[in-house]
């Protein structure tokens, strides 16, 4: 059974102790899996995220005519080996400018972007479409540069639907603006030794721009004649947890197994920032993990200032303003100004509100967290975590030491729900 359109968590009426294990990274899987298919060999990629944006990205590359194996992962449900075989930089499969190869990418960003790069080193007429949000979200900066680089791209007003017709590599080089999104400078340098492209960045530097780090780095260490690859727990997932250890003390211990040691992911920061400071920026601080601690600023002792939240705006759903109302259902206090947000201490507590989600895989896990200590949280459709994190909801319900033991309901009916059902499919 899947899980109900509205859950309600139940507050923890007792002390935790919780060793958590979390997926794998979604960033650093949809990279390393376009660098395995344009590798030399097989690559082995281990822990890897398998969840709905792995999964569009995976689907994808079989119709493009790589070869690929999975395998479950012993230590994390939601997670595979994944074997691919790479073709030193050709794409088997393409179609004609009377039927081109349908590529689905749903909601994902990295799907979208690194696909629209990738397939201009095929040879044949590819056409990229995904949901209506995926339609809305920023392409234009990332088309002018495959543009540049020599490549013709279709499309009605420079966002999905587009059709991209490949004429393999071509030695050239091009600028990118990632002011709106770094993806898409990490989809031209992920496929930039096959093509032969040299990219410039503009919008913003480097030092700003985490993501694109993350994807240099990961270039620099791939084994690109085939080989094992580990792939790190996602960092951003890690911070729910960190965030109910905060949120709950002092009767909570919770930690997360295998936490990130490296500097690849920006959300690694994310235990540094609890207690919240006065300020914290989006853009040079924290990433996606900057909503987790949006959602526990009104338990802070003094207002906390979110800086540079732009890109907050067009990613899965408008999250600013996600955020700004659902929290404010919930008797938050919230000002904003321009792309910051300033959440104030809710002197006079918080109380329960059915949230909307936005079909936002975050929105949905972050208020989940603050329905760990708020009574009467509902959560509307809670399958949208299958986009990151499809056995969230099972990890806070599961029992001590590899759950939280909370309580979660089917809000119309009350009915507690089993494990079973609290998996998003």
């Amino acid at each position: 059974m899947s899980l109900p359109e509205l859950i309600e968590i139940m507050p923890l009426d007792g002390p935790v102790s919780a060793l958590i294990t979390v997926p794998g990274s979604k960033s650093i899987t949809n990279r390393a899996l376009v660098l395995a298919a344009l590798s030399e060999g097989e690559a082995i990629l281990r822990g890897a995220l398998w969840s709905e944006d792995t999964q569009i990205m995976t689907a994808a590359l079989s119709l493009l005519g790589f070869d690929i194996d999975l395998e479950q992962d012993e230590r994390e449900f939601c997670n595979r080996t994944i074997r691919i075989r790479g073709l030193a930089g050709r794409i088997p499969n393409g179609g004609t400018a009377e039927k081109p190869l349908e590529l689905f990418v749903g909601n994902a960003g990295t799907a979208a972007r690194f696909l629209a790069a990738l397939v201009c080193l095929g040879r044949g007429v590819y056409r990229l479409h995904g949901s209506e949000r995926m339609h809305q979200r920023p392409q234009a900066a990332l088309l002018a540069a495959l543009s540049g680089l020599g490549y013709r791209i279709d499309s009605a007003n420079d966002r999905l639907p587009l059709v991209i017709h490949g004429i393999g590599p071509r030695s050239s080089s091009c600028h990118v603006d990632i002011s709106e999104s770094s993806q898409f400078a990490s989809a031209l340098l992920l496929c930039a030794a096959a093509g032969g492209w040299e990219v410039e960045l503009a919008g913003e530097s480097e030092e700003e721009a985490p993501y694109v780090s993350m994807t240099r780095q990961l270039i620099a260490v791939f084994p690109r004649k085939g080989g094992e690859f580990q792939i790190e727990a996602d960092a951003s997932s890690a911070s729910y947890f960190c965030a109910a250890n905060w949120l709950m003390q002092p009767r909570a211990r919770i930690d997360v197994s295998d936490f990130p040691k490296s500097d690849w992911q920006i959300d690694t920061a994310f235990p540094r920032f609890l207690p919240l400071p006065v300020e914290v920026s989006r853009r040079r601080q924290l990433g996606d993990s900057i909503m987790t601690a949006i959602v526990l600023a009104p338990f802070g002792s003094a207002p906390t200032r979110f800086r540079d939240l732009e890109r907050l705006r067009v990613q899965e759903c408008e999250r600013v303003a996600a955020l700004k109302n659902e929290l404010t259902k919930c008797g938050a206090k919230i000002l904003e100004q321009k792309d910051d947000l300033t959440v104030f201490p809710a002197s006079g507590g918080l109380h329960g509100a059915e949230i909307e989600t936005y079909d936002d895989h975050r929105m949905a896990m972050c208020f989940a967290i603050l329905g760990l200590k708020i009574k009467g949280i509902r959560i509307k459709n809670p399958s949208c975590v299958k986009k990151t994190f499809p056995n969230f909801f099972q990890k806070l319900a599961g029992r001590s030491p590899s759950g939280l033991g909370a309580a979660i309901l089917d809000a119309r009916t009350a009915r507690p729900l089993p494990g079973a059902e609290l998996f998003a499919d």
